[in-house]
């Protein structure tokens, strides 16, 4: 008789264990406060631990700093105990729970289960930029994410008002433009920082639908802008600024460049000079930073392109200024909407990192403001976020010429998320013979020229992709990839 081949099948005593099947651990009163009650054997460290099928030891031992975890909703939809994939996979195949969303994996149970939860701490770092988001419990890390806003608002909202403009030009010749300083109501933002509020709250919501959120610990941050640019200025320094005893930016610009033109420094003997915005108005601003001064000859050269700059205009404050300006609205809001919100100090969250020796990233500063500890870390998702899709009819560059370019092409379209070869990823570019540029979140390029039938869609585009942490997988080359249940 031939002898089998021995099989690997350890399983780690830190692993439960447990003899009696789902059902009966469901209705037992042990098991009625969530499907995190049930306790199920594994049969390799991988499956119990996150999921994921690997040989390598190196990924074993990330792996038990890092769970994956599958998020629960009972039978009305509300949140409850996420549990392991194991479990989700046996409650789907017996039939007790179904599919409820993908990205992160859901499931709903079908079955009647008890209500009793943990307290969970939801940390959030908000940021101009970035988003941390981390859920933490008693014992472990149930969620973590970072997320990438959006930038391009204020660009868009430019050529938008910019086409208004010129459109109302070309059609109204008879009539004056519209001019009217409008009022504006009480806690009014400009768009493109409501957006991103906006956003934070929209992500916050998302979290509190596949987790019982206790209670929010918000990160809010002060910024002294003048002390960043001067760290010795104090006291009256503050009434002192750089443009004291100035008409206006432009006198104060002209000064400091002792007037004369900072590209021909005067041999042009051109008598006239201009203020030129280093950086586009529209995204550098009118700051002194981002202006210099030129001779009327240099800046038409410079404006045609003849000339280049190699002044590159000084770092902005955009950031800072934007939590400045919002670190409260966050807070206040959210305990408008029924939470239990507190707030802690970046210099808090700081020190505790540093104390735990945690690299410095969103994800990170959301886990200490969470509460997190010596806590066990979740797999952790990236997120971005983009424009659900471009309504422009005509293009800029020639506006006779219409946005022609289609939706979908076989099926697909722009950052749907799609299975190519056993991985999970995005579509970033079609062509209309079918062939698709798809990426990871990450930036990775996979491929440039992806056949349509080698596609297979998993979700429709959305404004908020996700994508799991790749740091704990093996390398794409081994062709290894996400478990698709």
């Amino acid at each position: 008789m031939q002898k089998l081949k021995e099989r690997n099948t350890y399983t780690p005593t830190v692993i439960p264990q447990d003899c009696s099947n789902c059902g009966l651990s469901l209705n037992s009163p042990e098991g009625r406060g969530s499907v995190a009650g049930l306790k199920t054997s594994f049969n390799s460290s991988d499956a119990a631990l996150t999921g994921f099928r690997s040989s390598g030891t190196e990924l074993e031992s990330i792996c038990y700093k890092n769970s994956f975890l599958v998020y629960v909703l009972n039978q009305k939809g509300y949140p409850l105990m996420p549990c392991s994939p194991r479990k989700a996979k046996m409650l789907l195949k017996e039939g007790k729970a179904k599919v409820a969303g993908r990205s992160p994996f859901t499931i709903q149970l079908t079955t009647s289960t008890g209500e009793a939860r943990q307290d969970i701490t939801l940390g959030v770092d908000s940021g101009y930029s970035h988003v941390g988001l981390s859920a933490v419990s008693r014992k472990q890390e149930l969620f973590s994410a970072e997320v990438s806003l959006r930038d391009d608002m204020v660009k868009l909202n430019s050529e938008r008002r910019q086409y208004r403009r010129s459109r109302r030009s070309r059609k109204t010749w008879y009539r004056k433009p519209r001019f009217l300083n409008r009022k504006k109501d009480s806690g009014w933002l400009a768009p493109s920082i409501q957006h991103k509020l906006d956003s934070s709250f929209k992500l916050i919501s998302k979290i509190k639908e596949i987790l019982p959120i206790a209670k929010i610990n918000v990160e809010v941050a002060a910024f002294d802008i003048q002390k960043i640019k001067n760290p010795d200025i104090e006291g009256e320094g503050y009434q002192n600024g750089v443009q004291k005893n100035f008409w206006n930016t432009r006198e104060y610009v002209i000064f400091r460049d002792n007037h004369i033109c900072q590209i021909c420094n005067g041999s042009s003997k051109d008598p006239v000079l201009e203020v030129h915005h280093l950086e586009s108005r529209q995204t550098g601003g009118d700051r002194p930073d981002n202006l210099i001064t030129l001779c009327s000859s240099c800046h038409s050269k410079v404006s045609k392109g003849k000339t280049k700059l190699t002044v590159k205009s000084a770092n902005s404050f955009k950031a800072e200024t934007f939590m400045n300006t919002v670190r409260w609205k966050l807070v206040n809001k959210l305990i408008e909407l029924g939470n239990n919100v507190s707030h802690t100090y970046g210099y808090i969250t700081k020190n505790k990192r540093i104390e735990l020796g945690l690299a410095k990233s969103h994800s990170n500063d959301a886990f200490i403001i969470a509460g997190g500890n010596r806590h066990k870390r979740a797999t952790g998702y990236i997120i971005q976020q983009v424009r659900k899709c471009n309504r422009k009819l005509f293009k800029g560059s020639r506006s006779h010429i219409r946005n022609t370019a289609p939706r979908f092409v076989k099926g697909f379209q722009r950052f749907d998320k799609v299975l190519w070869k056993g991985i999970e990823c995005f579509v970033f570019g079609r062509r209309k013979t079918g062939y698709f540029d798809i990426r990871m979140l990450t930036g990775e390029k996979l491929s440039d020229s992806a056949k349509y039938s080698q596609l297979k869609l998993l979700e429709s585009a959305k404004t908020l992709l996700i994508e799991r942490r790749m740091a704990l997988l093996p390398s794409l080359t081994e062709g290894v990839s996400e478990p698709c249940f």
